[in-house]
């Protein structure tokens, strides 16, 4: 997942992008804070605090679509936090009287208009990554590797939205079995190994890792096309021939060079570095 702040009116909304269910998650105390205008953060989680005990006795499903991601909180460290779609945040604010409630129904349909853009035309998403990318020192070459691999990547989610594969947990449990085919580790794992916790994984590869990652799914989308596999279970036999495929090319670099292509390096900024906000 992949973490980029959001800007409503001078407040910072934190905010995250998964991209195995293709949904953003906007931090519930964040939204909470600017709705009931509540001075600074602690009020804002008090506030959250006792709406949500309110609306769990009222046995609406309001409270259970939340769910808990670790963000990072403003001492600079990475704590669960309650977050919700857009779709479940623009009920809660009927559950606010603010003047602020039209403007954030605004606000979040923009950033569902944004994101309905990117799909029309990728290029508009790429070429806000490209910045993103070149704003955080990444080469021009590791750049380069990084779209070619998205667009690879978008055109396995293509098939896979054309044959009966659902969006969210399906896209996730396939991209779960690639990676763990061809790497030998989890996604989480390998988050784990890099030390990663909200970001992007795929934004904290290495050259090698992107470009294993890029055949892996390659190949599973043309087995899948040859194979015209339909629905889950169908696609899960192609993604585990097409994990396999990258395997054995990874074994083979890796017995020629001595060193593993899996690693725990990352673009994390250093500990001692400072954090914003």
């Amino acid at each position: 997942m992949k973490m980029i702040p959001a800007i409503f009116e001078e407040h910072k909304i934190r905010r995250v992008y998964d991209e195995g269910t293709e949904t953003w998650f906007f931090s519930v105390v964040d939204i909470v804070q600017v709705l009931a205008q509540q001075p600074n953060y602690q009020a804002a989680r008090n506030y959250w605090k006792v709406l949500k005990n309110r609306l769990s006795k009222e046995g609406g499903e309001l409270v259970t679509n939340c769910n808990q991601l670790k963000m990072e909180a403003g001492d600079g460290k990475q704590r669960l936090t309650d977050v919700a779609n857009a779709e479940t945040l623009l009920r809660l604010v009927q559950s606010v009287p603010s003047p602020k409630a039209e403007p954030i129904k605004l606000w979040l349909a923009k950033v569902g208009y944004e994101r309905m853009q990117e799909m029309a035309d990728p290029a508009l998403s790429l070429e806000r990554a490209r910045a993103n990318w070149q704003k955080h020192g990444r080469s021009e070459k590791w750049i380069q590797q990084r779209m070619t691999g998205q667009e690879t990547r978008n055109k396995l989610t293509d098939y896979w939205a054309n044959h009966d594969v659902k969006k969210g947990e399906e896209y996730a449990i396939l991209t779960n079995i690639i990676h763990q085919e061809w790497s030998g580790v989890s996604i989480k794992d390998h988050k784990d190994l890099k030390g990663l916790h909200s970001q992007n994984l795929r934004d904290h590869m290495s050259e090698a890792e992107l470009i294993f990652t890029a055949l892996a799914e390659l190949a599973t989308r043309q087995i899948a096309e040859t194979t015209v596999a339909t629905g889950l279970v169908e696609n899960k036999g192609a993604a585990k021939t097409g994990g396999k495929i990258a395997k054995g090319a990874r074994e083979v670099l890796e017995s020629k060079t001595g060193q593993n292509v899996v690693t725990g390096e990352s673009y994390l900024p250093p500990p001692h570095a400072g954090h914003i906000g």
